[in-house]
């Protein structure tokens, strides 16, 4: 019999994944989260409940790197409607602006309720009287309302870690009321940015008729606190990496190898709302034009492979292959390519070198709740050189403010924008870098998570 926990995190993936395809042996996953929340979980009886990411009958509960991992079935069916679908052709494209048209359709919503259904069913097992309960992000957000039912008892909060939609996106969604109930079942309600807060609020009170201030709602006589909490990264990780002498020779080899031209550096998934084919246009234009040559600047973009069971990412992968190669074919010289593009994933020794031979960071997504790349360039800036050219519709534009914010609709204000950050001089860079560091340094992700917690204990 698996024992309670006093702390329980819910997410649709473990933080944990195989070491290989046929691999019996479980990794830590990487990101910030899992950085975060493993003090927290290793200090008293804790479980993270997610999918493991197999398909049909589930491992059992395992203890890997001292946090007890739960996971859950997934059949491929599920695969296919609850995650392919709903979360990500229907509530994905909606919270992003409808970038893309959502996808509205009852045969994925049957399967993203039990799924959710389950996640909670499996929460309220674990969780000891009285617990905490932590959920997140975009694709379990009718647990929190489920999971009160089951147990009343436990504190609950919730995370979105994408944007939350404006009233007149998010009234599209059939399922809309649904949504809303099951999001106001967390005692906590968290999002990246104000506006959540806001448009939640909104919606709240015009669709079930709760009462209370932008900040707290009163629903079904409960209260439920919304508030934003940005996301952050480890600042440390990066920065002691940054300054680590192999960093800086990977850099230098690098910077050698791209032939000692300034370097603009773009790292995102492949997906439709970073604006890859945007940023690459402009530098483009600058080519076009004859403000830039080949001998003054590379495009370096990584663009980490994302849902390729999904036509939409296969036809963007297609599209952002064709621009690099009419690119290169125009403008590239043999052994000198205008844009370097690798359509993979770098492990984070690499990703650092990149960061740290990068003069201009280029992070121009159409719509963003946060985007955690920006900060990790800007904790790799040691010594405060390095400018950051930063869309306006992400959620750390609200906090980077010495970014060169551009709005990337707007292709000339975004060749501008690229066109003053190579011609920024030292002196400017580094005052606007060290305000960067200072931000991102001091609300890293161990505060952001202390912060959540702590207004959830309240």
């Amino acid at each position: 019999m698996v024992s309670k926990s006093e702390f329980v995190v819910v997410s649709n993936r473990l933080p944990v994944r195989r070491a290989g395809p046929k691999s019996s042996r479980w990794e830590t996953s990487p990101g910030g989260l899992v950085s975060a929340l493993t003090p927290v979980l290793r200090d008293r009886p804790s479980t993270w409940i997610g999918w493991d990411g197999t398909i049909g009958r589930a491992p059992r509960p395992f203890v890997h790197d001292g946090i007890r991992n739960d996971p859950v079935p997934l059949s491929q069916s599920e695969i296919e409607t609850y995650y392919d679908g709903f979360s990500n052709r229907t509530i994905w494209p909606l919270y992003h602006d409808a970038v893309r048209s959502p996808e509205y359709h009852r045969h994925w919503w049957r399967p993203y309720v039990e799924v959710n259904r389950r996640f909670a069913e499996r929460a309220a097992q674990r969780a000891a009287r009285g617990g905490i309960v932590w959920v997140h992000d975009y694709q379990l957000q009718l647990v929190p309302g489920m999971l009160r039912q089951l147990r009343p008892d436990l504190r609950i909060g919730f995370f979105l870690h994408i944007p939350f939609p404006p009233p007149e996106l998010f009234r599209q969604l059939p399922w809309r009321r649904e949504i809303l109930e099951g999001l106001l079942g967390a005692d906590v309600v968290g999002f990246q940015t104000k506006a959540g807060i806001q448009n939640l609020s909104r919606l709240a009170r015009h669709l079930l008729g709760s009462s209370g201030q932008s900040g707290e709602l009163i629903h079904d006589r409960r209260r439920v606190q919304v508030g934003a909490f940005p996301i952050s990264i480890d600042f440390e990780r990066y920065s002691k990496r940054a300054a680590d002498p192999e960093s800086h020779a990977r850099a230098n080899e690098l910077r050698t190898r791209l032939g000692q031209r300034h370097v603009l550096l773009g790292v995102d998934r492949l997906d439709y709302t970073k604006g890859i084919d945007t940023r690459l246009k402009a530098f483009r234009e600058l080519l076009v034009s004859g403000r830039l040559g080949l001998d003054d600047a590379v495009f370096v973009q990584i663009g980490v492979p994302s849902r390729k069971r999904v036509d939409e990412y296969q036809q963007l992968t297609r599209s952002i292959h064709e621009i690099v190669g009419e690119l290169n074919g125009e403008y590239g010289q043999v052994g000198l390519n205008a844009v370097e593009y690798f359509g993979r994933s770098f492990d984070f020794e690499d990703l650092v070198a990149l960061y740290l031979a990068a003069d201009v960071m280029i992070v121009t997504p159409l719509r963003d709740g946060m985007n955690l790349v920006a900060k990790e360039y800007i904790a790799c800036r040691n010594d405060d050189t390095g400018v950051l050219v930063l869309s306006e519709f992400t959620g750390s534009a609200r906090e980077l403010r010495q970014a060169l914010v551009v709005n990337p609709h707007d292709i000339d204000g975004l060749v501008g924008g690229i066109e003053t950050a190579l011609a920024m001089p030292t002196v400017e860079q580094k005052r606007r870098m060290r305000t960067l560091r200072r931000q991102v340094r001091q609300h890293d992700v161990y505060a952001w998570a202390q912060g959540f917690l702590d207004t959830l204990a309240e």
